[in-house]
């Protein structure tokens, strides 16, 4: 995710205050200058209590959702239903959008969704 992404989705978070929201935030080295994982004051860009933050030096997130010869998968949303489970790799998302930034309209809209179906 990048700046601008982790400042909008934190926006949103904001707004949902659904408790049973999982967010899981993979950082990933992308541009040159990205050397190590991101310092505290990136991850507090967000700090909501149910977003768990990873950094993913070996891009094993963007691998398994389609990273190939043309880059990395990153500063991309998905929202899977209330239970889905990785397993051999991910499910399918119910929505998936990219960059994320332009993505929190739909996004949230996503979320109410599901959110809505789980009940």
């Amino acid at each position: 995710m990048c700046l601008q992404g982790a400042s909008a989705f934190q926006k949103l978070l904001d707004e949902q205050r659904d408790g049973k929201i999982r967010v899981f935030v993979i950082w990933e080295p992308v541009l040159p200058t990205d050397l190590a994982a991101p310092s505290t004051m990136t991850l507090k860009r967000i700090g909501d209590s149910r977003a768990a933050q990873y950094w993913d030096k070996g891009h094993l997130v963007s691998k398994s959702i389609g990273e190939d010869d043309d880059g990395v998968v990153w500063d991309y949303v998905a929202v899977y239903p209330r239970g889905n489970l990785w397993e051999k790799g991910p499910p399918d998302p119910v929505y998936s959008h990219a960059p994320v930034v332009r993505a929190i309209d739909d996004t949230r809209e996503a979320i109410r969704k599901s959110a809505q179906n789980a009940k």
